[in-house]
């Protein structure tokens, strides 16, 4: 079910550089919202910006929801303003969230930078419906970037740190890391963060032999799959077109569906 509701602030922190957590009382959404879908945030009462700001959910807890978010345009610098005790409107929960399947052995997480916000509740999803404690992959161009580290750490999750230039953990790329990490059949790979880091993440778990499913992140306007503002290329056709929509069919997808190469990115890691 979904809710257009309006949600009283609980907390709202910088947790690093420019990064913040949004502490959000919500209890519908907190009933229905599953790890890995995402909601759309009202952030402004008048007429800019318009358009409401998808945020994934960083976790579900009790009646309450997190979001962790970076500052990056105007409606997330109105987002980092805003206090406890205000309310902002809520629409969600949207989109599709991760599959939990306790068939698969081994669980590991890839995170690049703020791309870790989907995968707290994930994490916490695994344990609780699979007793699987997984594995996580925290990459980001130097330590300063790097999110939730203790938090999946206090879940009792093994934390693998690689920066760009060596900063914390391994100087490595994320998919170096995973590489390292030697996936293999029996092995289900979660990735979020920059497309360059989730095509390369992908592929080193398909030629691993391991699942992969990789969370996109687009802007949208509406949420509901209406004004196909989020559309990325797919391998697979539906109805004539090669196309996929984030909102409505992810934003959590099978790697094998995307087709990468149309997305043009820079392969240098």
């Amino acid at each position: 079910m979904r809710y257009l509701v309006d949600c009283e602030i609980v907390s709202n922190s910088e947790v690093a550089s420019e990064q913040y957590r949004m502490v959000l009382e919500a209890p519908d959404l907190a009933r229905e919202a599953r790890a890995g879908q995402f909601c759309m945030l009202q952030v402004a009462d008048g007429l800019y910006p318009f358009l409401r700001r998808p945020m994934c959910f960083e976790r579900i807890f009790g009646e309450r929801i997190s979001i962790l978010y970076k500052v990056e345009g105007e409606g997330t610098r109105l987002m980092s303003r805003m206090r406890e005790g205000q309310a902002i409107g809520v629409q969600g929960p949207l989109g599709n969230g991760f599959p939990i399947d306790s068939s698969f052995k081994r669980h590991i997480i890839v995170a690049g930078g703020i791309g870790v916000a989907t995968f707290p509740g994930l994490a916490e999803a695994l344990i609780r419906a699979c007793g699987a404690i997984p594995e996580v992959i925290l990459a980001a161009r130097s330590r300063h970037l790097i999110l939730c580290g203790e938090e999946f750490r206090a879940l009792g999750c093994t934390v693998h740190v690689a920066t760009d230039d060596g900063s914390a953990g391994v100087k490595a790329y994320a998919s170096q890391m995973l590489q390292k990490l030697s996936p293999a059949p029996g092995t289900r790979v979660y990735a979020c963060g920059p497309m360059i880091m989730m095509r390369t993440t992908s592929e080193v778990a398909v030629a691993a032999g391991a699942d992969c499913l990789v969370s996109l992140e687009a802007q949208m306007a509406c949420g509901d799959g209406a004004c196909l503002g989020c559309v990325v290329a797919s391998k697979h056709e539906v109805e004539g077109e090669k196309m996929v929509r984030v909102c409505v069919d992810g934003p959590v997808f099978d790697t094998t569906l995307i087709d990468w190469e149309a997305h043009n990115t820079a392969y240098d890691r």
